[in-house]
């Protein structure tokens, strides 16, 4: 059976009313019927010709029996069931035909025989018809689809059961030969099934039965109903959860392609965490789009972002974020705030009684079953926002800050209600470790080289059929969406995200102004646990419409206290511990800007350097290293290498931490180390 041209008979609509439809029902039971009446007007025929003809006779006979084992021969390959019944009823058929011809067929009981044994043989062939499960509906001049198709793509024993037509969609079961066939034959075979039936790789789908290592489901979608991109106008759920589905597309068939972020113990689902990956050319960044105006559309969640790009894809809703910076050392400074803020939040959340953030925690605490009093009372405690964490072109984050920073946040973030979302363009080893990988189940994976397909999706999703590799940067937003609160059976099933044109920026712009006087805002333990390990450089959302000029402005001059003039690659590997570069021969210290020539007594020394140590931190730049500090060398007039044993000095005094990066401290804000 052609599957896409049964597909597009499932589509088809011939005639109207009672008389045609009793005309479609009837014609694939007429040929049966139509056999039994050619034999009799053949054995009439033959009866004017052959009548009392010994040698006819002796021919009739033999051609009945060859006939007969001709039958028996050609159905080996068939059902045992099949076989003999073609066998009975050609040796009827040749029996009656040759008496008539000899006969008449009005002699003797050759009347009854046709009558009765015609008729019954009819029945047998319109039963077996109307009962058939293993067999299929044949396409003009392709055979049977068990035998042609299947045949074809060296699954020759397997066998299609009930298959199910829609107007673009065909599932057929599939029974294989026991002990000689399994599933993964059939996924070997999935690229020979489209090649045979001319169709793109991913049109075709297997789903293997859980239960079963010789059964699944064949789909074909004959048509590819993704080719038109559908243009984003606007969040599906302004003002809703973040509970409900995120709607970022759609599948081939039409429906929505959703997923979930928070966990739902009703529906069995856990919170999760997103790996987003495409190559260059993919639709990453529309994708990102569609997510990320999806959750700052709704009520109850507050969004992180990292993105070392400058914000190019999302400038428009920069005042939508709680926190945003460019990455560098402001990326420095997040991951380590979220390194303390998510124990913080499973702290709040286990005092009140929580098992997993609910939208009931986003609200003021005001029933005593989630209150923190030892009486029981109810607390009025602000409630917690669900929180997402995103790290957009997260392959430089990893490299400066290493695994085991994104590792350990993605593993406790989802008790804590929060979502830690990776986007980079390929999660190889070499990016990302094995572990970092495994705590980012979930993937939305885009068109990539097809060597990278094992990176993205899990092994069992490729076998079923899915291959973004085939799609490479030649189909922006097709997508596969692997991750808990979907149907399994549509892991495999490509889907597409919708396309931001310029007219969609107008829109982002409304809904981040929206965000700002209608979404949640970080709650106190959230802000206060960011604000104790960075300090100034977390800001959290602005509450104003009008400082959002202020924010462009912030972001430049933030731009230039921490990034700075370009990071030499020689400045990157400073020991911290170690003697600064002297300076040039006449600028011994403490030469630059001070005559006196009177060294610092060590209280001057650390009052000076804890004033630098201020100035950076009322500037926002809480990730410091040596080379942040030759500009306040030259301007304070002190050599380099006394500043190398001021930074020995904070760190032993608390006011310096160290982070994953060599050369680089975070400062420890005032109140906390003190």
């Amino acid at each position: 059976m052609d599957m896409a041209v049964l597909a597009t008979r499932g589509g088809r609509s011939g005639g109207s009313g009672i008389g045609a439809y009793l005309v479609r029902r009837a014609m694939p039971h007429l040929p049966p019927w139509l056999g039994v009446g050619g034999v009799g007007i053949a054995g009439s025929g033959a009866h004017l010709m052959w009548a009392d003809s010994v040698g006819a006779g002796v021919g009739l006979t033999l051609s009945a029996v060859a006939l007969t084992g001709a039958t028996w021969w050609a159905g080996r390959e068939t059902s045992a069931q099949r076989r003999l019944h073609s066998a009975i009823t050609v040796a009827a058929g040749s029996s009656w035909f040759a008496g008539a011809a000899l006969a008449g067929p009005l002699a003797g009981i050759l009347p009854d025989a046709f009558l009765m044994g015609g008729a019954v043989l009819a029945l047998s062939w319109n039963v077996r018809m109307a009962l058939r499960t293993t067999d299929t509906i044949d396409a003009p001049g392709t055979g049977s689809a068990d035998k042609s198709l299947l045949e074809k793509v060296g699954l020759a024993k397997a066998r299609i059961g009930k298959t199910e037509v829609e107007p673009n969609r065909v599932t057929a079961n599939v029974l294989l030969e026991g002990g000689e066939q399994t599933n993964d034959d059939v996924a070997r075979a999935l690229v020979r099934i489209a090649s045979a039936l001319d169709l793109p790789q991913s049109a075709v789908r297997y789903q293997a039965d859980p239960d079963s290592a010789r059964r699944g489901e064949l789909v074909i979608v004959p048509k590819d109903m993704l080719t038109e991109p559908q243009e984003w106008e606007g969040p599906s759920n302004v003002g809703g959860s973040i509970m409900d589905p995120l709607i970022i597309g759609r599948y081939d068939d039409g429906s929505p392609l959703a997923v979930w972020l928070p966990g739902d113990p009703a529906q069995g689902r856990n919170a999760q965490h997103f790996l987003v990956a495409g190559g260059t050319g993919s639709g990453k960044g529309d994708t990102a789009l569609n997510l990320q105006t999806e959750i700052l559309s709704r009520r109850d969640v507050i969004m992180w972002l990292s993105d070392p790009k400058s914000f190019q894809d999302f400038r428009p809703l920069l005042p939508a974020y709680d926190w945003a910076v460019e990455g560098g050392s402001g990326t420095e400074a997040m991951v380590a705030a979220l390194q303390h803020v998510i124990p913080a939040r499973t702290g709040w959340l286990g005092k009140h009684s929580y098992r997993q953030w609910t939208p009931q925690a986003a609200e003021r605490q005001t029933d005593s079953a989630h209150s923190c009093r030892p009486d029981g009372t109810a607390c009025g405690c602000e409630g917690m926002p669900y929180m997402v964490a995103w790290m957009e072109e997260a392959a430089n984050t990893l490299r400066a800050l290493g695994d085991d920073a994104f590792t350990g946040i993605a593993q406790e973030a989802r008790s804590a209600g929060c979502s830690l979302i990776v986007s980079l363009q390929r999660p190889s080893y070499d990016q990302m470790s094995t572990s970092t990988r495994a705590s980012l189940p979930s993937v939305i994976a885009l068109g990539c080289d097809p060597r990278d397909e094992g990176f993205s999706l899990p092994e069992a999703v490729i076998n079923a059929g899915a291959h973004p590799g085939a799609w490479g940067n030649r189909k922006p937003g097709y997508c596969y969406v692997v991750a808990g609160g979907v149907d399994p059976e549509r892991y495999a099933a490509p889907g597409r995200t919708q396309q931001f044109t310029s007219a969609a920026t107008a829109v982002m712009e409304m809904l981040a102004q929206w965000a700002v006087r209608n979404g949640a805002t970080a709650d106190p333990i959230t802000a206060g646990a960011a604000k104790a390990i960075v300090g100034r450089a977390y800001t959290g959302r602005l509450a104003q419409e009008t400082e959002h000029t202020d924010m462009h402005g912030q972001e430049h001059d933030e731009e230039e206290l921490v990034d700075g003039e370009e990071l030499d690659p020689e400045d990157a590997e400073i020991d911290p511990d170690a003697e600064l570069p002297a300076a040039a021969e006449g600028d011994d210290a403490p030469l630059f800007g001070q005559s006196t020539g009177r060294k610092p007594s060590p209280e001057e020394a650390r009052e000076l350097f804890a004033r630098a140590l201020e100035e950076f931190e009322e500037a926002g730049q809480m990730v410091v290293g040596p080379v942040d500090f030759m500009d306040w060398c030259d301007a304070n007039g002190y050599s380099r290498p006394w500043v190398s044993a001021r930074l020995k000095d904070a760190a032993m005094e608390g006011r310096l931490e160290p982070t994953n990066q060599t050369g680089r401290w975070r400062i420890v804000p005032v109140l906390a180390a003190a």
